[in-house]
């Protein structure tokens, strides 16, 4: 249990710098390792190599972060530069002018397609320069964007972190293995059991997402401060948060765990826009942000008006088709690069790969067409003939992009750096297991045979160190198998647990909340970010782990 103890104090220091002292993540995050190097090397006896390698890994995980954040802030500087986000701003108010339904339509329901799309982040630094340049406070977008990485996260990238998370986490091992027997022996229908048990849950406890995006705009960022006003929009809220889960359940349970999220994007937002237009389940009243001199210092960078300072001055606004065209090209070919087996080949092929570092077992590999953002730039590239641009105002475009990469450099990195030490921990001279494996191992301790209730707990805490829900199952898939196995509970009802507790985590690891501020220059408040982003995630891990309580029962 003490090496428990001792586990969480790098996660503690996080919380106390951001939260605590509000410390910025550029001071916070490189402290928070520094204490996790200490730890690895004196406490737990990691040999200095294995650190070292560590932290070389996490620098290359961090330049693939830092790599979307530029393609994504590119892309919007490159349609402002165009004039097609005044276009975009228009057509979205002509939908409605009320900024809960516009939240719900771009970050829960386009953010969630392009979430099964891709995932990585993806969402997040597409949408809050988006919901910034059609009037939204930063904070506020910033908040939105992450709340809702909770639902769709699970089959994010097509299904990655189930696919190959849960697949990585177990596959070979002999206990899991023998279990098999109860699926035929084939692990890919027990990997689409557990995806149905994960749609399921999903479906109870995502549904009210959009309601909670409602009354987190309402209560932080409304004039009155009231949670009433998002309460307001209840009836299309939960007709939005149908409009995704239903698909999405359907799709987990007659086709696999690798379409969920991109079918119940796609499926919600047609239906969603439609109903909209049509002022179906409208609230009564149109709710808006209060004038910008109103805003609090700390909402905004600046309260100025959305910069559209690079675009052309159009006599008449762009065709609102033209306008929205390379976020519908960034969409169609983020799922063909991922479900075209030939294309999604090539685009792997080139595979720069850095083996044994310092020699140990660890490695650094990426696959930089691959990413997302590699078609981000390649869609900068058809826009620039598309709408007709100019190379100086590309240029300048690029330009404005730059600086906000170094910005957040240190912030991110540093809190990349901390989780692949923390991570690899488990290679030391005394033979105990990781830093995550200790604090899972004390949690089950703690709780006995209530495991189903808190088995979300250790995904959420995987995926708030590693930013990732796939690296987040990887850890903890086999710790959860053998707690269903001692507790003779199901292992796809607390392996799909572990999953939603990991996109839980999602809403809050710093990572994540890093790179979608540096999108909207909003640096030094991720403390405040965090702080109020523990709410929707601890009712996400809280609702969750009942349901699961519940169903373990059965």
């Amino acid at each position: 249990m003490i090496y428990a103890l001792i586990a969480l104090i790098p996660i503690l220091t996080v919380f106390l710098l951001l939260i605590g002292l509000r410390f910025p993540a550029n001071r916070a995050m490189p402290i928070a390792y520094g204490v996790t190097v200490l730890i690895a090397l004196f406490l737990w006896g990691v040999p200095f190599n294995w650190v070292a390698a560590a932290t070389v890994q996490g620098g290359g995980i961090a330049l693939e972060i830092l790599y979307i954040v530029f393609g994504a802030i590119l892309l919007l500087n490159t349609l402002q530069a165009s004039g097609a986000i005044p276009a975009i701003r228009q057509s979205l108010t002509s939908i409605t002018a009320d900024r809960r339904i516009q939240a719900m339509i771009i970050a829960w329901l386009f953010g969630s397609f392009i979430e099964g799309a891709s995932g990585f982040g993806t969402p997040a630094v597409i949408c809050v320069p988006l919901l910034v340049a059609i009037g939204f406070p930063a904070l506020a977008a910033v908040m939105i964007a992450l709340i809702i990485q909770s639902t769709p996260s699970t089959f994010g990238a097509v299904g990655t972190p189930i696919v190959i998370g849960i697949r990585a986490g177990l596959e070979g091992v002999p206990d899991f293995e023998n279990a098999l027997s109860n699926f035929g022996g084939n692990i890919d229908l027990f990997l689409r059991q557990v995806g149905i048990e994960a749609a399921i849950v999903h479906t109870v406890v995502g549904t009210f997402i959009p309601l909670i995006l409602a009354i987190t705009l309402t209560s932080f960022f409304g004039a009155e401060k009231s949670w009433k006003a998002g309460l307001g929009a209840w009836k299309f809220a939960l007709f939005a948060g149908l409009a995704f889960t239903v698909p999405y359940l359907l799709t987990a349970i007659f086709i696999g765990p690798e379409f969920p999220t991109l079918v119940g994007g796609l499926v919600g937002l047609g239906i969603t826009v439609f109903v909209a237009r049509q002022g179906w389940f409208a609230p009564a009243e149109i709710w808006d942000f209060p004038p910008r001199d109103q805003w609090a210092e700390f909402w905004d960078v600046s309260k100025a008006a959305p910069a559209d300072s690079l675009a052309k001055s159009p006599q008449a606004l762009m065709n609102p088709v033209l306008a929205w065209l390379p976020y519908g090209l960034v969409g169609v070919f983020l799922v063909l690069s991922r479900i075209i087996p030939p294309l999604k080949a090539g685009l792997q092929a080139w595979q720069p790969t850095w083996s044994n570092l310092f020699g140990t077992s660890l490695t650094v590999s990426t696959q930089p067409l691959y990413l997302p953002p590699t078609i981000l730039l390649f869609v900068v590239a058809i826009t620039y003939f598309l709408h007709r641009m100019e190379w100086p105002t590309l240029q300048q475009a690029f330009q404005r992009t730059l600086p906000i990469l170094l910005n957040v450099t240190l912030a991110l990195g540093a809190a990349v750096l901390l989780a692949r030490v923390f991570i690899n921990s488990g290679t030391n001279a005394q033979g105990i297991d990781s830093m995550p494996l200790q604090l899972a191992d004390g949690l089950a301790l703690l709780v006995g045979n209530s495991w189903p209730l808190f088995a979300p707990v250790v995904g959420l805490i995987g995926a708030f160190v590693a930013g990732s829900v796939t690296v987040s199952n990887m850890m903890f898939s086999l710790f959860q198998f053998g707690m269903a196995e001692k507790l003779n509970l199901s292992a796809p009802l607390i392996l799909a647990l572990q999953c939603v507790g990991a996109s839980a985590g999602n809403v809050i690891c710093v990572p994540n909340i890093v790179a979608a501020a540096a999108t909207v220059g909003l640096l030094g408040l991720e403390g405040v970010l965090i702080r109020w982003l523990l709410a929707p995630a601890l009712y996400y891990i809280g609702f969750a782990g009942l349901i699961g309580l519940i169903l373990s029962q059965g």
